[in-house]
């Protein structure tokens, strides 16, 4: 069995334990295998914020890495929640780049999660204009900071 196919067993146990009737599809992302649920249970199951999935998706990953040392980090979704919430955070730093740029002030970001810090980070990889901060500390849920990149690295 493929560490990814023991993830998907994993995950349909785990709900189907909690009396939920879901489909879940296998998936190849860019960053790696994503286990889609698919129900109409999709409220439930994504929480506020999308806990819901970030919890399971910790418990599918420390269950899978028992068994499977060298596995993949395996995304949990449901009903492509995250790619919908991913394509909302990537305009909201696009338009935030552009008010930092007219305005030449910095803009804290709401709190998120490491995952989609780094989203944001990437997003700024190729801005000349704009950098981003992130805050230090153990903190789950940090405020990106947008400012004006600073001329000084390249004088």
């Amino acid at each position: 069995m493929t560490p990814e196919a023991a993830a998907k067993k994993i995950l349909d146990t785990m709900l189907g334990h909690l009396g939920f009737p879901v489909n879940i599809e296998l998936q190849q992302a860019d960053d790696g295998p994503c286990l889609q649920i698919l129900t109409s249970e999709s409220p439930h199951l994504i929480g506020k914020d999308g806990g819901r999935l970030d919890d399971m998706q910790y418990l599918v990953n420390r269950i899978l890495r028992k068994h499977f040392p060298e596995a993949p980090r395996v995304k949990v979704d449901c009903e492509h929640y995250r790619a919908i919430q991913e394509d909302k955070l990537v305009e909201e730093v696009q338009s935030m780049i552009e008010r930092v740029k007219v305005s030449g002030k910095a803009m804290k970001m709401r709190p998120l999660n490491a995952y989609y810090r780094r989203l944001v980070h990437n997003v700024l990889l190729d801005e000349t204009e704009v950098e981003s901060i992130s805050p230090s500390g153990d903190d789950r849920l940090k405020r990106i900071i947008l400012r004006p990149r600073s001329n000084e690295k390249e004088a």
